[in-house]
């Protein structure tokens, strides 16, 4: 996807249980993350939302995505106990928890404090 100049590939990083912890804990700028499957509808629905989120944020925040399939210890580290649940992370800690998918609109009222 392309915003302008701007692609959303710049601004996300695929998250493993290996990655995790120096990712978070490095970033300049608040992660939103995306704790996602590939047989979850409702995950497929809010992924480009997150994205169009992230490309209009331009730079003042990052998406990183975990397959809870293939990461089942973040899953359970943070408690996610249902899919999608987005988690924002600010200074490397967990700020704010979304669960389900939900309109542009909406999210963006939860995440904007944050910025």
């Amino acid at each position: 996807m392309k915003e302008g100049n701007k692609t959303v590939a710049q601004f996300e990083v695929t998250l493993t249980d290996q990655t995790f912890d120096e990712t978070i804990q490095s970033a300049t700028e608040p992660v939103l993350v995306d704790f996602w499957a590939e047989w979850c509808g409702p995950c497929k629905m809010v992924a480009p939302i997150l994205d169009e989120i992230v490309a209009d944020k331009d730079g003042k925040l990052r998406l990183g995505k975990i397959n809870v399939d293939d990461n089942q210890d973040l899953a359970r580290r943070f408690d996610v106990m249902s899919i999608p649940t987005m988690i924002l992370f600010k200074d490397g800690e967990p700020q704010l928890r979304i669960v389900g998918a939900k309109p542009k609109g909406q999210l963006l009222q939860d995440i904007e404090p944050y910025l």
